[in-house]
């Protein structure tokens, strides 16, 4: 007996599936929300900041215990996973390894809330993002909207980075900002954690959600060697690891980028026995400690 129409699934993802009368079902678990807050050990600050109504788009900002009433210091912009549809940076596990990173490499972390399908179908992702990242500029004299940010962050110093889709919404920053420029800041480099891009049966999924896609070869999905070598910035760190179904993915883009004629430096951290994302589930486990370790170091090379 076939199910009542209503009910009848006509499109199963990875992360959703999509019934005939077009409603939307999430199959995955969301990660508990924490509040932002001061963390008693690591003196790490973090608060949240509205910065734009409509749509709305919002940062969690991690301020490190500062050693003097004027230090600045480097700045990431993070980007959150979660394939375009769920996650955010108030989600336990990415409070909890943004609080690390700020507070282990010395960083202002700018965490960014993106719209996520399907209340606002892709390229929200990326156009919230780029938001993020102009209301971030917009301090680089200091007469931005946040303290915070204007009297503690080095334009001089900024990174993107990013896990899993945020990964690739990272790229596409870090591409449009060689493209169009960021007035006042130098973004120094990018990192690459578990990258999403096409090549594997997740295309669909993403095709899906990006109605106005320009097919395969769109380059939010599949960027060319055209759009590398015109990233915006010097120094890329990329993580793959041995049980993600995306090893080959990330892999693909450190050889295209390599080949490119981007002029900046690429190093590629295979993680070993591992699968996609692994240290989301316990930030303490020896492998992701390796991971939080390497990641800290590219933040602090100068």
């Amino acid at each position: 007996m076939a199910p009542p129409a209503d009910n009848e699934v006509v499109h199963e993802f990875r992360f959703f599936k999509v019934y005939k009368d077009s409603r939307v079902e999430l199959v995955w678990p969301e990660f508990p929300k924490v509040p932002p807050s001061t963390d008693l050990i690591t003196g790490v600050q973090s608060k949240d900041v509205m910065i734009l109504i409509e749509p709305q788009v919002s940062v969690r900002i991690f301020l490190p215990k500062l050693k003097a009433p004027d230090q600045k210091l480097p700045l990431l912009l993070f980007v959150h996973g979660g394939g375009f549809v769920m996650f955010s940076p108030s989600a336990l596990p990415y409070h909890v390894l943004c609080n690390k990173v700020a507070a282990d490499a010395n960083v202002i972390v700018v965490s960014v809330e993106y719209g996520l399908f399907p209340t606002r179908p892709i390229p929200a992702c990326y156009e919230d993002s780029w938001e993020a990242l102009q209301w971030v500029a917009s301090h680089a004299d200091g007469s931005g909207a946040e303290p915070w940010l204007n009297n503690h962050a080095d334009f001089g110093h900024v990174f993107l980075g990013g896990d899993s889709g945020g990964a690739n919404i990272s790229h596409a920053l870090a591409f449009r900002v060689g493209s169009v420029g960021l007035p006042g800041v130098k973004v120094v480099g990018m990192i690459l954690v578990h990258p999403f891009f096409g090549g594997t049966e997740d295309d669909k999924m993403w095709l899906y959600m990006c109605p106005s896609n320009s097919g395969l070869d769109d380059p939010r999905l599949n960027p060319g060697v055209e759009d590398l070598a015109r990233l915006g910035c010097e120094r890329v760190l990329i993580f793959v690891a041995e049980k993600d179904s995306l090893i080959a993915v990330g892999r693909n883009y450190s050889e295209k980028l390599k080949k490119s004629g981007w002029k900046g430096s690429v190093e590629i951290v295979e993680n070993e026995d591992v699968g996609h994302c692994f240290y989301l589930h316990d930030l303490n486990s020896e492998k992701a400690v390796e991971l939080l370790h390497k990641f800290v170091s590219f933040l602090k090379q100068d």
